[in-house]
């Protein structure tokens, strides 16, 4: 059957490459004619898009196949379960954004797609209503335009159980989840983007293993539940007003073991809404950034231990005196604590006390930022300490900050 099958491609490619009118040959009918289950192996070359695969079998271009779209449309559109594609160039989507033209469309279950390259495509991979897929060592670029007009290069919509696994997301939109539990994020590398990633009504997702840099925004949670971060390091996050971590109105999220490092705001989070809607941040260094950790809101909840505050410009800012106060502060390492361990049990015999003093007048009036670290403030500052005009508002105390 497997001679069969090659010497019938073989022919048809003949018949093609004999035609006057030959440009490119259609992958579409090699696909057609192969039996349900088996595997596909083309001649190395460019084929013409779009092609769409509607059984299941496994197409393997082994690195020297490409399928150019020609600018219509998607590249790629898979509708059967359980199709493997490896070893593909997809490029030259279509430029519609409602049409969300891509290099991948992925409106199947159980699907492996790995080892592929995605180039000056909109969109790169769009997973609409699909589960148990896996996405893993792809390499996705977008169209040659500013970010904000540019495609995501993974969507997904109305999908759980995806595996997105050691991709390489470089010059796209954002990674964007939506209405899309439980899927698994892990050992990916993005830069360059608008949005690193972005989880919108989608709960219970693992993002494990990234590496994230030069984004506009790091990442973004709203209104999604028991996400699960860490082990990513998150860096060279500069835009004002952008985040590494983003987190509002999502409960019992864990943000544990990443490293935070060079970003404008290492963490923004709001207050809980209810009781139950707490974050608990773990075991994190916040290194170098503007501000490692800001809260707005007007109260507390959250659990803040274990973690590593180094060399950031500002520790924690807040919106409001108790953003912060209420939370629960433990075991935190501080660059600035000013105490002592004479027992050398490694926990600091005084707790850690942030007040509300002139280095954090910016907060009220940010137009002062431009001011931080001068000497004039740093004069009135410790001032303010040495003899403060009225009791200064206290942000935090750490009762059991840990030293080195």
């Amino acid at each position: 059957m497997t001679r069969t099958l090659r010497l019938t491609l073989l022919l048809l490619l003949g018949t093609l490459l004999a035609s006057p009118a030959y440009c490119q040959p259609s992958l579409q009918l090699y696909i057609d004619l192969t039996p349900l289950g088996t595997t596909l192996r083309p001649p190395a070359g460019t084929y013409s898009g779009p092609i769409v695969i509607s059984r299941q079998i496994t197409l393997d271009g082994q690195g020297a196949v490409t399928i150019d779209g020609g600018g219509k449309g998607t590249v790629l559109t898979i509708k059967a379960d359980n199709t493997v594609i490896r070893g593909l160039h997809l490029t030259n989507s279509g430029e519609s954004h409602d049409a969300l033209d891509a290099g991948l469309q992925l409106k199947a279950n159980n699907v492996v797609f790995e080892k592929n390259t995605l180039d000056n495509v909109l969109f790169g991979i769009n997973i609409h209503q699909g589960n148990d897929n896996t996405i893993r060592d792809n390499r996705i670029s977008s169209k040659p335009v500013v970010s904000s007009l540019r495609g995501e290069g993974i969507r997904l919509w109305n999908s759980r159980n995806n595996h997105i696994e050691e991709n390489e997301i470089i010059g796209v939109r954002d990674l964007l989840l939506t209405n899309s539990p439980d899927n698994h994020i892990i050992g990916n590398r993005l830069q360059n983007n608008r949005i690193s990633m972005e989880f919108i009504f989608s709960p219970g997702n693992e993002i494990r293993d990234n590496h994230i840099g030069n984004n506009d925004t790091g990442i973004v949670a709203i209104y999604s539940d028991e996400l699960d971060i860490r082990d990513n390091r998150i860096e060279h996050i500069r835009n004002t007003g952008s985040s590494a971590l983003a987190i509002k109105e999502s409960s019992q999220v864990t943000i544990a073991n990443n490293e935070i490092v060079h970003n404008a705001v290492g963490l923004t989070a709001n207050s809980p809404v209810h009781p139950e809607n707490i974050l608990y941040i773990r075991d994190n260094h916040f290194t170098y950034n503007n501000i490692a950790i800001y809260f707005y809101g007007e109260k507390g909840g959250h659990i803040i231990h274990d973690n590593h505050f180094d060399s950031n410009l500002t520790s924690v800012a807040v919106s409001a005196p108790i953003s912060a106060r209420y939370n629960d502060w433990r075991n935190n390492h501080w660059d600035n604590y000013e105490g002592f361990d004479l027992d050398g049990n490694n926990i600091g015999d005084l707790p850690h006390d942030i007040y509300l003093y002139a280095d954090r007048i910016w907060m009220d009036r940010p137009t002062t930022q431009f001011f931080r670290s001068t000497p004039t403030m740093e004069f009135i500052d410790f001032i303010e300490r040495l003899a403060p005009f009225s009791n200064p508002e206290l942000i935090l105390s750490d009762p059991a900050p840990r030293t080195p």
